[in-house]
């Protein structure tokens, strides 16, 4: 036993599930969109030129979203543990987050390096920078600040600036609440980083790695998440309440995300969507939580199961699917696509990535996360 009290801790939330399988669709279809070019498509004569041209370029808007359902997990999920969050043990917190971050972290590395160093081209660097500097800084959560440096140089492991704002949250979570102890001076923090955000945006609004990728660009969301698991506590709403507060968030998270691309609002766009994002949880957090089966689930979350599939795997989509995407890159390339199968390989290419998303979660990353979690912390696991 470590001697650290650690509670028993609530199953997965099937809405929360919703809400980041949609967050990270949104990124696939960027990423899909920056390979294979979707305005040319079929896809075309289904919105209006300008909903289109949103709907493909703002997965940005998914990452933001994952960060706000961070910052209210990792929250939510250390005050049912610990009690307060004054009393987090940080040598419990460290091993929970390394035991789920970074064996995959480290396979997806070692595929990614191991094509760089064979001359893949998809794989390897544009800008002569190091592939064994890029892994370090990937690893050691600075790999943003090398991308503010140097620009787009890695296609594969730029897309991992998030765990790089993500990781630093994580290491210095623990730390913050021990310092401060006090709820309500958790929560000022958050909301000093709630203001910081836009400040930050604005200054560097010229300069799109810095308002989109830049730590302080992107810990206000972390932060209304925070908050959100905070607040959430001192109330209670009614399952009709949440229902319509969740919808009306949402239709006002896909007005955000359609009405202007994330480049020409860098300011209050990544605020806004992350607002609502926290309404969302709030809601879902206020309301008395049933267990429910399949045949009691409401329709409309029966329909979106699938969704909800996405989101539970969306840590490990995030880090292989761009692996996948470089593959067809490097065997397919953009020119060789005629513009009526633009669809099927975008179906193609988001099952290939559920499929091996669900391999690496099934047979690796979840046998390592409970095997390392119970040798680091050598108790039986809640």
């Amino acid at each position: 036993m470590t001697g650290e009290i650690v509670r028993p801790v609530m199953r997965r939330d099937y809405r929360i599930d919703i809400l980041r399988g949609l967050a990270i669709l949104s990124v696939l279809l960027l990423h899909f969109h920056f390979a294979y070019n979707l305005l040319k498509s079929p896809m075309a004569v289904l919105l209006p030129k300008p909903y289109l041209v949103n709907l493909v370029l703002n997965g940005n808007y998914g990452v933001t979203v994952f960060f706000v359902i961070s910052g209210y997990l990792i929250t939510s999920t250390a005050l049912r543990r610990f009690g307060s969050l004054g009393e987090i043990s940080a040598k419990v917190f460290y091993a929970f987050r390394f035991a789920r971050i970074v064996p995959c972290l480290v396979l997806v590395l070692a595929i990614i390096t191991g094509l760089a160093l064979a001359n893949v081209s998809a794989f390897g660097d544009t800008k002569n920078v190091s592939i064994w500097v890029a892994d370090l800084s990937v690893l050691t959560f600075w790999h943003n600040v090398m991308m503010a440096k140097c620009g787009y140089f890695n296609y594969c492991l730029d897309v991992f600036w998030s765990l790089s704002v993500e990781e630093a949250f994580y290491f210095g979570f623990p730390l913050l609440c021990v310092w401060l102890r006090k709820p309500r001076w958790i929560v000022m923090a958050g909301i000093a980083a709630v203001i910081v955000g836009p400040i930050y945006r604005r200054v560097y609004s010229h300069n799109e790695i810095q308002f989109l990728y830049g730590y302080l660009a992107c810990f206000d969301a972390i932060a209304m998440g925070c908050i959100t698991a905070v607040l959430v506590r001192r109330w209670r709403i009614v399952k009709k309440v949440r229902n319509l507060v969740q919808l009306a968030a949402l239709a006002c998270m896909t007005w955000i995300f359609l009405r202007a691309g994330i480049d020409s609002v860098p300011v209050w766009g990544p605020s806004l969507m992350a607002i609502g994002a926290a309404v969302f949880l709030f809601a879902e957090g206020a309301s008395r939580r049933e267990e429910t089966s399949a045949e009691t689930m409401p329709m409309f979350e029966r329909i979106l199961h699938p969704v909800a599939w996405f989101g539970r795997h969306s840590y490990e989509l995030y880090l292989f699917h761009i692996v996948i995407l470089a593959g067809m890159r490097t065997l397919l390339p953009q020119e060789t696509v005629a513009l009526a199968a633009k669809p099927a390989w975008l179906v193609f290419f988001v099952a290939s990535s559920a499929l091996v998303g669900w391999l690496i979660a099934r047979f690796y990353s979840e046998p390592m996360n409970r095997g390392l979690r119970a040798k680091l912390l050598k108790t039986p696991l809640m």
